[in-house]
């Protein structure tokens, strides 16, 4: 299943949420799965993002949906990579 990196910044909406129900990130990370998308790791991270996120999904249009389900709801701002494995990623040059 192809592999993709999430790059998730919090908006003001999303960091009040966060701060008043720290466990809606594991509710989120559910919701994600229902979609049919695997949640394979995450880190909270200081700097220019607030969470990474490593994600399997079926295809792009999957990512797409996720993507734009998670905009719509004004929290968060999500900027996605797709991931090639380096080892497969040298074996076919």
């Amino acid at each position: 299943m192809p592999t993709y990196i999430m790059l998730t910044h919090l908006t003001a909406d999303g960091v009040k949420t966060l701060k008043d129900n720290p466990s809606r990130v594991h509710e989120v990370n559910r919701e994600v799965e229902q979609i049919g998308i695997k949640v394979v790791s995450q880190w909270a991270t200081l700097g220019e993002y607030d969470f990474v996120t490593v994600v399997e999904a079926p295809d792009e249009k999957t990512m797409a949906k996720l993507s734009v389900e998670m905009g719509s709801r004004g929290s968060v701002v999500n900027e996605t990579l797709t991931a090639i494995d380096a080892e497969e990623f040298t074996r076919s040059l």
